[in-house]
């Protein structure tokens, strides 16, 4: 597609599958040639300047979260907080779920997890090395990136083992899209309602049976004589299986990529597994996990010389404003030396994502294994598919051969 001289010229579908394989030169694009951009037939805007996306992050007044995250028809509107919980509050409701929830999901609970992530990284990662050792590879999603990190919340709420693989299944199909189709499919929605209910169940077996799990922690939360009730504390579970189990896989699997395709960065965390924190925040920053977060317009604003009126869905455009060049010097060069402290992966203000710690803790540890255990490894790129989301950017596989120390 020839570079556009105009607002005019641009065109950028979240829903296009040619986006989800690359979005980065549409990003480019928007933020030179329209920064605030508009799709009238999506009936939605658009920004992708990191000072203008950081800015509504921590602009709630202007930008509210009531509505969802979500460009999705179906995940749009009032009813959103029922899947999304406090994703898709305002002030005083998200003040006060944030609250009660951080009563149970504790920093303290995430660092206490420390030695079973890294258990549950040995049992998944042991057995693909193997694989990935005898010839035959292995998938470094399937096997590893998408085991970990369903295991982690999973021991976390306290879901049976037997019940992984079929939860991680559906929360699959929740956030996958249709070629063509700008909605959830009913896969998706069907999905959706199967593990609502599932997670029903759990709840209503922790009421009767409380354990030292997260499930059981967040029904005994109160803040004073407030409690989260049932539907509450169900729209959380709902929310950390599709959004911190998706994410965290995502970018396990983009780290383990962009490392492949850049020897000269992977061969530092390979060299000396101290460099795996930057690992992490590199890949953060250049191919995020999570694209794309929708806000509504709460009050009509002006932005780039153009009126917004209120009730408008705003897309804040995260994979682009961390690649923006007035943020970040050579932003398309993956390299693990950078300061990645604008990087925005995880929002910003009042609604900094509430697992940013657990997520930042399950990459470091999985993949300071994976380097302490692999001397090389190399990715069949023509098998490789990536997962075609509005909001998440991954893979759905990624297959792998690898050399062991």
């Amino acid at each position: 597609m020839p570079v556009a001289s105009s607002p005019h010229d641009i065109s950028y579908d979240p829903y296009d599958y040619a986006i989800h394989e690359d979005p980065y030169p549409a990003y480019r694009r928007l933020r030179d040639h329209a920064p605030l951009y508009r799709d009238d037939r999506l009936g939605f805007w658009a920004l992708s300047r990191h000072a203008d996306v950081s800015a509504a992050f921590r602009d709630h007044a202007r930008y509210s979260s009531v509505n969802g995250v979500s460009l999705d028809p179906s995940a749009w509107g009032p009813a959103a907080h029922r899947t999304m919980s406090f994703l898709a509050m305002d002030p005083p409701s998200h003040t006060r779920m944030r609250n009660l929830v951080s009563k149970g999901f504790t920093p303290r609970r995430v660092i206490e997890l420390e030695r079973d992530i890294l258990r549950l990284t040995r049992r998944h990662l042991d057995p693909a090395l193997e694989a990935g050792r005898s010839g035959g590879g292995f998938d470094a999603v399937a096997d590893f990136a998408a085991k970990l990190p369903m295991d982690v919340v999973s021991e976390m709420m306290g879901v049976p083992e037997a019940d992984r693989d079929e939860v991680r299944r559906l929360a699959d199909l929740v956030v996958h899209r249709e070629e063509g189709l700008n909605d959830i499919p009913r896969a998706g929605m069907e999905a959706a309602l199967v593990l609502a209910g599932y997670y029903r169940d759990l709840v209503e077996e922790r009421r009767r049976r409380p354990g030292p799990d997260l499930t059981s922690a967040l029904l005994a939360a109160q803040e004073g004589r407030d409690r989260m009730s049932d539907s509450e504390v169900i729209s959380f579970l709902f929310l950390m299986v599709v959004a911190g189990n998706e994410t965290t896989t995502k970018l396990l699997a983009n780290a383990l990529y962009w490392g492949w395709r850049n020897p000269g960065q992977l061969a530092k965390p390979l060299a000396d597994p101290g460099r795996v924190p930057a690992w992490v925040e590199e890949t953060l920053r250049y191919d995020t996990s999570t694209q794309v977060i929708a806000r509504t317009v709460a009050r009509d604003t002006e932005l780039h010389g153009r009126p917004v009126p209120t009730g408008e869905r705003m897309l804040l455009l995260i994979g682009a404003a961390n690649r923006d060049e007035r943020a970040f010097a050579d932003p398309d060069v993956y390299d693990l030396d950078r300061d990645t402290a604008p990087l925005i992966s995880f929002g910003g203000g009042r609604h900094f994502c509430l697992g940013a710690g657990l997520a930042r803790l399950e990459a470091r540890l999985a993949l300071t294994e994976f380097v302490r255990r692999v001397r090389a490894y190399d990715i069949d790129e023509d098998r490789a598919v990536r997962v075609h989301s509005v909001n998440v950017r991954g893979f759905a596989a990624l297959p792998m051969t690898v050399t062991l120390r």
